[in-house]
């Protein structure tokens, strides 16, 4: 009879950590750990020989650390990859988010012992992501030239100045990100606020992270402060962002959305109320339906609107059900984003340059 269910490896360096992750899976039906190694360099090894459906991988061990294994796997197998780590300081998440940026696809935190009061929802979710991270298919990720952007219809054009873009990320939005604003310029004449699900304790390494591989200024986001252009401005953790009177960001501790805080809904619904038809809301890669509805929302209001394309996302949910209601006015692969932002804005702000 065949095994169906989900093969995992382990790659942890502490003993302790790497029993205790082991058991936590396999009390998961689905799942089976075929492997449990303590360094970058036997997870690496491992793969090659076995190719697990999922490794999830710690940052800091011998040998090879989690960002040098990943790029090491990711260039020779190509099996997804999630980063599981309970450090939370900038220097060691700006870490894990390069590993992203090698080709994992997911980071979580690491759930604390059975002790801990949040013990349970950090196993679910840790069960929930490997579960649905063995479903994504990664290939080896080469370049590709982008295509020409086909400029906006003559509706578009014809409305008035963008005055702020905002962005909605999930599962794989990270490296999606650092796609997009990288290829922004550094004097891009918007501010830019951005909703990323992630774990408790990464957003400052995130943030940290963007600002060493993109050429623009990324915060984490504080209340009551006006947006600049140029800047990106994340949501911080447990908070829902959006802008009040004056353009100003707004965080507030009001009820979880979708079971999120911070949510896209929150931040496309207040851009929708404020700007109206001098927005621009983008919907990336994500599980669930945070944002879909109220993207269709800004659009209804004359905003312009972008979904990922299935393609090139991790997870298509969000940006799925978005396209799925029509709120999208472009469907866009990830590469494609970045100079769709500038050719939109040059254009309906009337900023092309000769």
């Amino acid at each position: 009879m065949t095994d169906t269910r989900i093969r995992i490896l382990v790659a942890e360096d502490s003993a302790v950590t790497r029993m205790f992750l082991v058991h936590l899976l396999e009390s998961d039906p689905r799942i089976r750990v075929v492997g449990a190694v303590a360094d970058g360099q036997a997870a690496f090894d491992f793969v090659v020989r076995n190719k697990p459906d999922v490794v999830l991988m710690d940052i800091h061990m011998p040998r090879l650390d989690g960002f040098e294994a990943t790029r090491r796997i990711m260039e020779s197998q190509a099996v997804p990859i999630v980063i599981c780590s309970a450090n939370t300081n900038v220097g060691d998440t700006a870490i894990m988010f390069r590993a992203m940026e090698a080709g994992a696809i997911a980071c979580i935190e690491k759930p604390a012992g059975p002790q801990h009061p949040n013990f349970e929802a950090a196993a679910a979710h840790l069960l929930e992501t490997v579960k649905l991270m063995s479903e994504v298919k990664v290939v080896r990720r080469t370049a590709r030239p982008a295509d020409p952007v086909a400029a906006p219809a003559a509706a578009v054009l014809a409305t008035r100045p963008i005055r702020m873009v905002g962005i909605g990320a999930s599962t794989g939005g990270p490296p999606v990100l650092q796609t997009i604003l990288s290829g922004l310029p550094k004097d891009y004449p918007l501010p830019i606020l951005i909703v990323q699900h992630i774990a408790e304790g990464f957003v400052g390494g995130m943030a940290e992270w963007l600002n060493q591989t993109t050429p623009l200024h990324v915060h984490v986001a504080s209340h009551g402060a006006l947006p600049l252009a140029g800047h990106v401005y994340l949501a911080p953790d447990d908070f829902h962002m959006g802008v009040g009177a004056g353009g100003v960001i707004v965080l507030t501790r009001e009820e979880p959305e979708n079971h999120l805080r911070p949510a896209v809904s929150y931040l496309f619904r207040s851009l929708a109320q404020v700007y109206g038809p001098d927005a621009l809301g983008v919907l990336l890669t994500g599980m669930g339906r945070d944002g879909a509805e109220e993207l269709k929302a800004l659009k209804d209001k004359g905003a312009i609107t972008i979904a990922q394309d299935r393609e090139s996302s991790v997870v298509h949910g969000m940006p799925g059900v978005a396209i799925a209601l029509g709120a999208a006015m472009y469907v866009l692969p990830a590469e494609r984003i970045a100079q769709t932002l500038v050719a939109l804005v040059q254009r309906r702000n009337g900023t092309e340059r000769n």
